[in-house]
């Protein structure tokens, strides 16, 4: 069960997590929060919220910090706080290589070495870190090796392989876990006011991320979506060898759509996998649980296993800079024929 409001302090918006709060809670009483504080964790598991919050806390004006009533907090949800800024890639056309540049870390660092304007600490969050190119990596090390007394730095990273050990070695790591489904599927329903079914589908949909499923509640148009790629996700497996390659060519022009339709794929494969298996209560797509009960019987378990693998291999491979277009291809192309 998740912490009461009272228990953190009313300003801490994060959903479960409990040792991380604590530890930061302990870190803030003693005066002994590290200048620079690494949360790591899946993508949408609650990172940036979990940084909001101390940095809510570190210029709150309550008892309890965060207590998330007085200005300074209403200022850092707002993301209004003249004390506290957000530093995140910036997104190319294509959405694929945003990067933090070393611009904005010259900026940080000229703005770091001021006084605050409100509060006790300036606090400067950088997300998606691992995303640096390496003069803005370089730059960066070079503020954490020497921090201004009164600047806390809070990074996130869904990739901490992918940031420099030098910058690793010089802040305090946080490592955040997908939440129990359960956990999440209650939130929804007291904080989000989702209903029971909506909440457990998204429960399930999001692998513990809460804020992947938080995004899910609240835009129709990506539920839409959902809907509309696991049709294709069917349908594909019934046409030929020209149907799937124009499918193909058709997504690799919108870069940014591909890996979401391939993690969305990969969680029917995966079900369908459960269902042969015998586990149909583990399945994520409930809302679908007629039509993968149909489709497992058309694929054998082996036919189902290494797609999922060519699936799930995927965004490594973009990853390393593979040709998309190329890619989808032979993804569509492997796609079992289904019996008939």
């Amino acid at each position: 069960m998740a912490s009461t409001g009272k228990e953190r302090g009313a300003g801490w918006a994060v959903v479960g997590h409990e040792w991380a709060v604590e530890l930061l809670q302990n870190g803030l009483a003693a005066q002994r929060l590290a200048h620079a504080v690494l949360i790591t964790g899946p993508a949408q598991v609650g990172k940036t919220t979990l940084a909001r919050s101390v940095a809510a806390a570190l210029n709150c004006q309550g008892e309890a910090r965060p207590c998330g009533e007085c200005p300074s907090c209403l200022k850092v949800a707002r993301g209004t706080h003249p004390d506290v800024r957000m530093v995140q890639p910036e997104a190319s056309k294509s959405g694929r290589d945003a990067v933090l540049k070393i611009d904005q870390i010259r900026e940080l660092q000229r703005e770091a070495v001021l006084a605050p304007m409100e509060g006790r600490a300036k606090i400067f969050l950088l997300r998606e870190v691992d995303r640096a190119n390496l003069t803005a990596a370089n730059a960066l090390l070079k503020t954490l090796e020497e921090p201004p007394g009164q600047v806390v730095l809070l990074l996130t990273s869904a990739r901490p392989h992918a940031v420099l050990p030098t910058i690793v070695s010089r802040c305090q790591t946080i490592q955040l876990r997908p939440l129990p489904l359960d956990l999440v599927a209650q939130a929804l329903r007291t904080r989000w006011q989702a209903d029971p079914q909506q909440a457990d589908l998204l429960a399930r949909l999001s692998g513990g991320r809460i804020g992947w499923a938080v995004a899910r509640l609240a835009d129709g148009e990506i539920r839409e979506e959902r809907q509309h790629r696991l049709t294709d996700c069917q349908e594909l497996t019934r046409e030929g060898a020209v149907g799937r390659l124009s499918y193909a060519e058709e997504l690799s022009r919108t870069p940014i759509a591909v890996l979401p339709v391939l993690a969305l794929w990969a969680s029917w494969w995966r079900d369908l996998l459960m269902i042969q298996l015998g586990c149909a209560g583990h399945i994520s797509n409930i809302d679908h649980i007629a039509e993968l009960m149909d489709q497992a019987n058309h694929f054998t378990v082996p036919q189902v296993r290494d797609y999922l693998a060519r699936l799930q291999a995927a965004p490594t491979q973009i990853g390393q800079n593979v040709n998309i277009r190329l890619l989808l291809e032979a993804l569509v192309l492997h796609m079992p024929v289904p019996a008939a």
